[in-house]
């Protein structure tokens, strides 16, 4: 007998209909002798439908009543689920995020889960019942509903998964697994069959949107296989394992591209020691992430200063960095919303050198320009103009062979 928890998101429980087939599927396994946690998500658009419905009540919705309205999506998936699966016969009980005992700060909109009772779900589990738990929410010290945000019902049952020590957390989506990019830009993606924590963890803080960042965190610190794969299909998807568990470590094994991605710039900044730190503290205490940062010494004790931050916070970010340039005595604050970040991951290159000159090359070949360039011991990301995302995304796909299954280090050399 195994434990395996599942989780499906919005579209997969999107109508009755969907539901009543995720009943089915998991009520299959349940025969097998297996012990069956199921997480689940709102069906999809109800997140939004709900969001709506407090922006035409309140201007800016308060952050805890937000949580209480949106954590409704959640139970109605899972009240259904359980009903679908009674009315086939096998014993079944919903539960909410408090109920379960999903212990999380007290961060509003996204929370971070602190601990998971498990006592209450392996009671039922030893009962022969399915257990149908919603995600994406928890309950702080105080006892009042929180959510995880984006992303959080994946994390949600990867910490479930390690929290009752299960065999395998199914991660249901409506992709077949974890591809070498985009396959809607470049058809030649190839589908992934197996790839390691530190590879995934890249990929998700990059842009791929397959898995939530947080929840591969997870699953790589309490070691958590995670299998992902589609609702639709009983094909074998992607595993998400420790690096130690796959045979053979491809040199790269995937592109990803992000294209909400702002540039700033703040030219002639007094090079003295603590400027970085009155530049990048306001920004910080307005809770806007910088990714990438670069420095370039000019003459005469200046230097220009260039990060990127989400699009999406690109104009508070330049009211922000403007009124500091004229604080710390710098010259003009420049701007471009029109970039975007390609980067190359694989746990190969920690023993392969060569591998950004290869990429550098490439980009140049197709006369894309590079404005900023960051590396880690397995990704390297570049800040192109976003008008070449796509080229560069194929040009690199082909440039690496990441069509070919399962190709060795020294064929790419």
């Amino acid at each position: 007998m195994a434990l395996i928890v599942q989780k499906f998101g919005g579209t997969s429980v999107g109508s009755v209909e969907k539901i009543q087939a995720v009943a089915d599927r998991v009520i299959a396994e349940h025969k097998k002798g297996n012990q069956m946690v199921v997480v689940l998500s709102a069906m999809s658009g109800e997140t939004d439908r709900l969001t709506g419905l407090a922006q035409a009540v309140q201007n800016r919705p308060s952050s805890r009543e937000m949580d209480m309205l949106l954590s409704t999506g959640e139970q109605v998936t899972i009240a259904l689920l359980a009903m679908a699966v009674k009315e086939r016969g096998v014993d079944a009980v919903a539960l909410l995020g408090d109920q379960v005992s999903i212990h999380t700060d007290s961060t509003h909109t996204k929370a971070r889960i602190k601990n998971i009772d498990s006592h209450l779900i392996n009671e039922h589990l030893n009962s022969g019942k399915i257990v149908t738990i919603a995600g994406f929410q928890g309950v702080d010290d105080h006892g009042n509903i929180t959510t995880l945000g984006r992303g959080g019902s994946d994390t949600t049952a990867v910490a479930l998964a390690a929290a009752l020590e299960a065999d395998a957390c199914e991660i249901f989506t409506d992709v077949e697994g974890v591809y070498t990019t985009d396959p809607n830009i470049c058809t030649k993606a190839r589908k992934i069959n197996q790839i390691c924590y530190d590879e995934m963890l890249e990929l998700a803080s990059l842009g791929a949107k397959v898995l939530d960042i947080r929840a591969v965190g997870l699953a790589k610190k309490y070691k958590v296989p995670v299998h992902v794969r589609s609702t639709f299909t009983d094909t074998i998807g992607t595993w998400v394992v420790d690096e130690d568990k796959i045979m053979e470590s491809l040199l790269v094994s995937g592109i990803t591209y992000n294209k909400n991605e702002a540039r700033i710039t703040i030219k002639k900044v007094p090079d003295r020691p603590g400027t970085a730190s009155q530049v990048f503290l306001p920004i910080s205490d307005a809770e806007i992430l910088v990714d990438m940062i670069i420095q370039n010494t000019r003459d005469g004790h200046l230097t220009d200063m260039t990060f990127t931050v989400m699009r999406n916070d690109y104009e508070r970010a330049m009211e922000i960095v403007t009124e500091i340039a004229q604080d710390i005595g710098a010259g003009c604050v420049t701007g471009d919303q029109h970039i975007a970040k390609v980067s190359i991951v694989g746990v190969g290159m920690r023993n392969h050198s060569g591998i950004a000159s290869t990429m550098f090359h490439i980009l140049s070949k197709e006369g894309i320009n590079m404005m900023m360039v960051s590396t880690s011991e397995i990704k390297v990301s570049c800040i192109i103009d976003e008008k070449y995302t796509e080229l560069a995304v194929r040009a690199l796909h082909d440039a690496f062979a990441l069509d070919k299954d399962n190709m060795p280090l020294e064929e790419t050399n």
